[in-house]
């Protein structure tokens, strides 16, 4: 399914936009590359800015083919903060998550962009249904899905691969969703 979602958006405090080559440097050193960020992550930390040029060339590809992807959030004076996205699974669903540079922690800015997802998905797009996962244990995560409106629909076993845990996965996850 395509979608031909804007490319970019505002929230009450950030401007998100679709990644550009020009922002792989700032993706790698705010967030990308830091182990405590991409802890409980479903992709692995990039330990070089190669592995960040990879992601923005995904996210071209993501654009070009489901007109959804990846979006960076800035905050007003252009600092990146972290990122954002829909991944477009079908006609009627949806999945996001959100990530953070470790001093956006705190500011209530993974509620705007979970919050701005759903929205988008549920309204814009159209979608009936837009879900999250968090890992079992990530308390903090599940606290914002919940704050951003998404309802716990359960506990999924040994579902979701954590490349920066030790052991890797699979690990169990909290699914949460928000429907239309």
């Amino acid at each position: 399914m395509t979608l031909r979602l804007p490319e970019w958006l505002e929230t009450p405090r950030l401007r998100l936009r679709r990644p550009t080559a020009a922002d792989a440097l700032a993706v790698f050193e705010r967030y990308a590359s830091d182990p405590e960020v991409t802890r409980f992550l479903g992709w692995a930390r990039h330990l070089e800015r190669s592995d960040t040029d990879a992601f923005v060339t995904w996210s071209d590809l993501t654009w070009a083919t489901h007109g959804a992807g990846p979006y960076l959030a800035f905050e007003p004076g252009g600092r990146l903060v972290g990122g954002t996205g829909l991944d477009v699974e079908t006609p009627w669903r949806a999945s996001t998550g959100y990530v953070l540079a470790r001093d956006a922690w705190g500011r209530g800015y993974a509620t705007e962009l979970a919050h701005a997802m759903a929205e988008l998905a549920l309204g814009r797009a159209g979608l009936d249904r837009v879900a999250a996962l968090c890992h079992a244990s990530h308390a903090a995560s599940a606290r914002v899905l919940e704050k951003a409106g998404f309802v716990r629909e359960g506990l999924l076993r040994r579902h979701g691969l954590f490349p920066n845990l030790d052991p890797p996965g699979p690990h169990d996850v909290l699914l949460y969703a928000r429907v239309r």
